[in-house]
């Protein structure tokens, strides 16, 4: 009989190495179809982090559309939205549009024809310049057609000196170098929009808008249009949505009807609303599901994501679940919900149809993201782009577990937890492993149960990842969400520290050898963790706020220069908790080492912010290493950045727990 051979926690070999998790960071994302074709985006983590367009014919044949440096992604709102839309043209011809990352021009571009892609929109030398998103394609409007989009134009200098409006791009590239030559559809009532969607009969277009201090997630209103022989907005107005509603996601049906997912009764669900029949003071809307406290929609970080879509036969696809998401089929008659049969736990916020088929991305904790495809009529399902395959034995991947543990006040905390896991080493006997708690970012976002190979590559060394939902998390209903209100610091640093702590309770892990760690505002946790408890003995801060009083006035981009005071509260009204909670005031509570990660063009978070939390540090003999990445914003995506910071993280975790890993680059730590 073998015997699995037990060795120190963090000391096991592992064939999951720094690259091979690099090379499989993101998934396919922003969906879409052009005649019988399926298109997506993909990243290239080897090409310099790039997003490829990708195009899959209707005979199966996958290949790029563009060739490096085309990178296909938009920075309208910094966190970009749908950056590309196709249609067929009368000779049968392919035309895409799509925004180029490098100059943020919207481009047009014939795949099946001789000429290289040629820009429709001009550059701005002012601000941030003009950008675009969430695309539509409208052959039938001007001479040549146009493209109806999201244009955020910035207006001077400063961060948030930007309007945003929907706008008409001539497809004949006459805008290429004219502003003017752009319709401007709305106007800049809203500081915030996403693109128009028109009607079936082309009568109506519907867009979603919010205004500062509030978040999408906060409260979003519908506003409807008529279109005019002209192809001009008129009679815009409001429809549903309010201050306190967030509405994310709007439809038209074929019958003239409006579906749209509302929050309004805590979770985002979807209904339906007659804009006919509210002008004659009917009943506005109506739920197409009975309360079931699930969710059907999501934080709208993004412009144009997408968790259900009509299809030709009166069904519809939708994204529902309570923490992670599945695909159903929804028939809005009868009120049956059927789920997708398949292996896929876990579905993404972006779904394409085409006749009675349904296209999105899916993972499991098996499998990375892949481009599904659903055929409704005979509920077959099939990979049809980016398939998972196994680069390693998947006996090295981890098996999670999906906990709700029970915090300080009673109520409960959602995690995964990771235990240290491989085939060929186990831990000795009487020795608990060290664990890493990571925190998502966000902070209103949600991390899903999907195979995460930077996960494996701790796990399959014998460092257990407890992956924590904490309060604030978007999957668990609105009261769950808003539990960061006013407590941003307070309530993600308590759920991450009682998360450990019952680890610790239960034996499953070394109360000694605890780390954090987490990118965004979840290193803002990770900071605030190391400077406000005594749980963890290092951590590892990526692309952190550290100053709240400093990202709260003109350190950040518009889309969260207010994001604040909901989080934290109206910095007039209590700049005393920006101050105390900010880990930059509270560097004199810090002992622990860590190690902290910067890309050197992030606008998000800036570098500025990083340099003065280590310059209150100076002097004072905390053992660090701060790594800055030049060609890196928020989020890093080429693979020598990734293979790097991982590395280091694993030095740093090797260093101070006392495992002995040769293997990796020796993380110097100074003080």
């Amino acid at each position: 009989m073998n015997t699995v051979p037990a060795a120190p926690y963090g000391t096991w070999p592992s064939p999951v190495d720094a690259a091979l998790a690099a090379s499989h960071d993101g998934r396919p994302d922003h969906l879409g179809t052009i005649g019988d074709e399926v298109w997506w985006t993909e990243p290239r983590p080897a090409e310099n982090g790039r997003r490829a367009l990708m195009r899959r014919r209707a005979d199966g044949t996958t290949a790029p559309v563009l060739p490096a440096p085309w990178n296909i992604r938009s920075r309208v709102i910094e966190y970009g939205g749908q950056p590309w839309a196709g249609t067929v043209r009368e000779r049968g011809e392919l035309l895409v549009v799509f925004v180029h990352f490098a100059d943020q021009r919207l481009y047009a571009y014939a795949p099946d024809g001789p000429a290289a892609p040629w820009p429709l929109t001009p550059v701005s030398d002012v601000g941030g310049g003009l950008r675009w998103a969430d695309p539509q394609v409208r052959p039938e409007h001007g001479a040549a057609g146009e493209v109806w989009c999201v244009l955020e134009e910035f207006t001077g200098p400063a961060l948030t000196d930007v309007r945003r409006v929907v706008a008409a791009v001539p497809l004949d590239g006459s805008a290429a170098d004219d502003r003017a030559a752009v319709r401007e559809l709305s106007d800049d009532r809203h500081r915030f929009v996403t693109g128009p969607k028109v009607s079936h009969d082309g009568r109506r277009a519907a867009w979603i808008a919010w205004d500062h201090p509030r978040m999408p997630w906060d409260g979003t209103v519908v506003m409807l249009a008529e279109i005019d022989g002209t192809g001009g907005f008129t009679g815009v107005r409001p429809l549903v949505g309010d201050l306190d509603e967030s509405v994310c996601q709007v439809e038209w049906d074929r019958d003239g009807s409006l579906l749209f997912v509302s929050d309004l009764a805590d979770w985002w669900e979807l209904q339906r609303i007659r804009p006919d029949a509210v002008a004659g003071g009917a009943v506005p809307s109506s739920r197409l599901l009975p309360p079931r406290g699930e969710e059907f929609g999501g934080p709208l970080w993004k412009i144009g994501l997408r968790w259900f879509h009509p299809l030709d036969n009166g069904l519809i696809a939708v994204l529902h679940g309570r923490g992670g998401l599945r695909l159903g089929i929804l028939d809005p008659e009868t009120g049956e919900l059927a789920d997708v049969p398949g292996p896929w736990t876990s579905w993404s916020d972006t779904l394409a149809v085409h006749g009675s088929r349904v296209v999105g991305v899916a993972a499991s904790p098996r499998s990375s993201p892949e481009v599904v495809e659903l055929d409704t009529a005979t509920g077959h399902t099939r990979v049809i782009g980016a398939p998972h395959h196994d680069a390693v034995d998947p006996a090295y991947y981890p098996v999670p577990e999906d906990r709700t543990f029970t915090g300080p006040d009673g109520r409960g905390i959602h995690a995964h937890i990771y235990p240290p896991h491989s085939p060929d080493r186990t831990g000795p006997e009487g020795e608990k492993p060290p664990y890493v708690v990571w925190a998502h970012g966000g902070p209103t976002g949600h991390a899903p149960l999907v195979l995460d190979l930077e996960i494996a590559y701790f796990t399959s060394r014998g460092i257990g990842v407890a992956e924590v939902n904490y309060g604030g998390s978007t999957g668990y209903g609105r009261g769950y969400r808003e539990l960061l209100r006013g407590q941003w610091g307070v309530v993600d640093v308590a759920d991450c520290a009682a998360v450990a702590s019952a680890l610790v309770e239960e034996g499953a892990a070394d109360p000694d050898r605890l780390a954090v760690r987490g990118g965004s505002a979840g290193g803002w946790t990770t900071a605030a963790s190391l400077t406000g408890t005594d749980v963890y003995a290092c951590g590892t801060i990526l692309y952190p706020i550290l100053d709240l009083e400093g990202w709260a006035t003109d350190e950040t981009h518009d889309f969260e220069s207010r994001y604040l005071e909901s989080l934290v509260g109206p910095f007039a009204e209590v700049p005393e908790r920006y101050r105390e909670r900010s880990p930059l005031h509270r560097a004199d509570r810090l002992s622990t080492p860590f190690l902290l990660l910067q890309g050197l063009d992030d606008v998000i978070c800036p570098p500025a912010q990083c340099e003065r939390f280590l310059a209150a540090l100076d002097g004072r003999g905390v053992a660090h290493a701060y790594i800055a990445f030049e060609g890196e914003g928020h989020g890093f995506r080429r693979v020598e950045t990734m293979v790097r910071a991982l590395e280091a993280e694993l030095s740093l975790y090797a260093q101070t727990f006392g495992i002995d890993r040769p293997d990796v680059p020796f993380l110097e730590l100074t003080t």
